[in-house]
C-alpha cells in the first residue's frame, strides 16, 4: 500500500513533462507527470490519480485529511492507480472546485502537444 508524502521534501524546481487531458467541459489541461513511487499531495497544487484512460481521484492535500469521502475515495485509487499527475489549483475555491469536477470526467488527447 502507498502511503502519501504530504510535502517532506523541499520544492523542487524540475522541467517535467506534460500531457494534454480534456475535461468534460471540453477544455484542455497540460498535466505534469508525476512518478507514482514518489507520489506526493501538495498543498498549492491538485493531484491527479488514475488507471490508464480513466482518472480515479482529483484533489490536493486539504482534501485528504478535512473530507473523509475525499480520503477514501484517495485510497482506493491509489490501490489501482498506474499513474499521476498535477497542477497548479486555482485560488478561489469554486474554481477549484469546477476544476476538480471537470477533471474528474477527463480523457487524455493525442496529438496535441503540451506546453
Amino acid at each position: 500500500m502507498m502511503v502519501p508524502n504530504f510535502d517532506r521534501r523541499p520544492t523542487q524546481q524540475s522541467h517535467s513533462r506534460a500531457v494534454n487531458w480534456r475535461g468534460r467541459s471540453g477544455r484542455f489541461y497540460a498535466l505534469a507527470i508525476d512518478s507514482l513511487q514518489d507520489f506526493a499531495l501538495k498543498n498549492s497544487a491538485l493531484s491527479i490519480i488514475a488507471r490508464g484512460n480513466l482518472i480515479l481521484w482529483v484533489g490536493s492535500a486539504s482534501d485528504v485529511v478535512n473530507d473523509s469521502m475525499s480520503r477514501a475515495r484517495f485510497r482506493l485509487a491509489l490501490d489501482c492507480a498506474d499513474r499521476a499527475f498535477h497542477l497548479a489549483a486555482p485560488g478561489d475555491e469554486v474554481q477549484r472546485m469546477t476544476m476538480v469536477w471537470d477533471l474528474e470526467g477527463a480523457e487524455p488527447v493525442s496529438g496535441v502537444a503540451a506546453a
